[in-house]
């Protein structure tokens, strides 16, 4: 939806990390936000989001699309092009093209650069942070474990989001209209932005109510001249009345599932019944069996969705989560590498693959895990302490000392254990030949965990 990793996969680590933070007057009290890391849920968003980032002329590669374990519904963006989405969000929009408005007003938001005004500038900062020490300990959404499975990640702090991420109102009609742009330039009816502040409603007190998606209404004041606003543009939008593709309604509809799966599996079996054949209903039963640990039942769903979609590298995705996480680690070796070789930047699953691979307790996989292992550090899972944790352990395979005291370092500098950080990565450069890459990193990660 962190020992796992996207909605299902690698298991890694929760890691509680503490950040000593003074939030602003008002936003004194306690909260937590569990981070969830799903490679077929970002991959879905990123590849619908695809043309609206283009349109502002941002990067879709560069925007990390974040998912947050929070049933109320709510979206926001922080620490520079990482857009987070609350769980709730994703279950309470009614089809892709709600999504895609959030998206669109909170791409608004990015290319706008209302993060860096004013005193939000603080804020951002301590946001980016966040994502710099955090977001990379997700794993994915595991089988049985809801807290090591989905929950990389729990950050105790005062961080109160909904008192400093509330943008004014000129700011929030500011990225509507830039939104709203966006979607016309893609091509795309803006008529889910309109249906979804229908759906939320203007005219409740938002310091009255306790409906979910109060916390939208907190960081996004809404007003009737912002409706108004998005109506009249959609009556003279040349793509008001354009449906969204049904292809895209089908895929949201399957991280839907996946995700109601997850949080849910009893709730998922009620909702998915099993006279329903859809791919979204299979796909919905499978992962709520994956969740409850009844393999015999999850795995011939999962092996029928693999033949009608032979193609899809997360239906073998979801395989090797079935058999890596109910003690079946060689088995999970096959479907990991042909998703990856399906979809070859799902780093994610490199690191699940590697995980399965070292849980062989074979000197002679430590090559292939390690391998992997290095491609995903390149990326956004480079900041996972899992992903360390599982170098070291390849390392000491092959007997490499220097090495593990390295992937060690980078290990606890990722749980923002700079004592022990500090500490490795001077063993490591004692080990390590003078000069080369991990020596050179162990110095850098000696200088920033305090080292002299």
């Amino acid at each position: 939806m962190r020992k796992p990793s996207r909605l299902v996969s690698v298991v890694a680590m929760v890691a509680v990390m503490v950040l000593s933070w003074t939030p602003p007057a008002g936003a004194q009290r306690r909260q937590e936000m569990q981070l969830l890391s799903d490679a077929e849920t970002e991959h879905i968003i990123r590849d619908m989001a695809r043309p609206i980032f283009q349109a502002a002329g941002i990067d879709a590669a560069a925007v990390n699309i974040i998912l947050v374990n929070d049933n109320t519904i709510n979206a926001f963006v922080a620490g520079g092009q990482n857009i987070f989405l609350h769980t709730g969000l994703l279950l309470n929009v009614d089809d892709a093209g709600q999504l895609l408005g959030v998206i669109a007003h909170e791409t608004g938001h990015i290319a706008g650069g209302h993060l860096v005004r004013g005193a939000d500038a603080m804020e951002n900062a301590f946001l980016s942070s966040l994502i710099g020490m955090g977001i990379g300990v997700l794993g994915g959404i595991a089988a049985k474990n809801a807290g090591a499975g989905a929950a990389g990640l729990m950050l105790g702090q005062h961080l109160a989001e909904r008192n400093f991420l509330s943008f004014s109102r000129s700011q929030e009609s500011s990225a509507d209209q830039a939104g709203l742009s966006y979607l016309e330039q893609s091509g795309i009816s803006a008529r889910g932005m309109e249906t979804f502040l229908e759906k939320l409603g203007v005219n409740e007190d938002p310091l009255l109510t306790s409906d979910p998606d109060a916390g939208y209404r907190r960081t996004h004041p809404l007003t009737r001249e912002r409706l108004d606003s998005v109506e009249r543009f959609v009556a003279n939008s040349r793509y008001g009345n354009r449906p969204i593709p049904a292809a895209w309604n089908e895929q949201f509809r399957r991280i839907q599932a996946k995700l109601y799966a997850y949080l849910d599996p009893n709730g998922a079996l009620r909702r998915y019944r099993a006279d329903d054949p859809s791919f979204v209903a299979r796909y919905g039963r499978a992962y709520a069996y994956f969740r409850r640990g009844e393999v015999k039942q999850a795995l011939p769903l999962v092996d029928g969705l693999i033949a009608q979609e032979p193609k899809n590298p997360f239906m073998y995705e979801v395989k090797g989560d079935l058999m890596l996480q109910t003690g079946r680690a060689p088995d999970a070796v096959a479907p990991y590498r042909k998703a990856i070789e399906l979809q070859p930047d799902a780093n994610s699953i490199r690191v699940s693959l590697a995980h399965a691979l070292l849980e062989q307790n074979d000197p002679r996989l430590a090559d292939e895990a390690l391998k992997n292992l290095q491609v995903a550090a390149k990326s956004q899972q480079g900041q996972s302490s899992f992903l360390w944790r599982l170098q070291a352990q390849a390392w000491s395979m092959k007997g490499n000392n220097g090495m593990v005291a390295y992937a060690t370092a980078e290990e606890a500098f990722a749980r923002g254990d700079k004592p022990m950080a500090r500490a490795q990565a001077e063993r490591a450069e004692k080990l390590l030949p003078a000069g080369s890459p991990g020596w050179l990193r162990a110095q850098d990660i000696r200088g920033q965990a305090g080292g002299k």
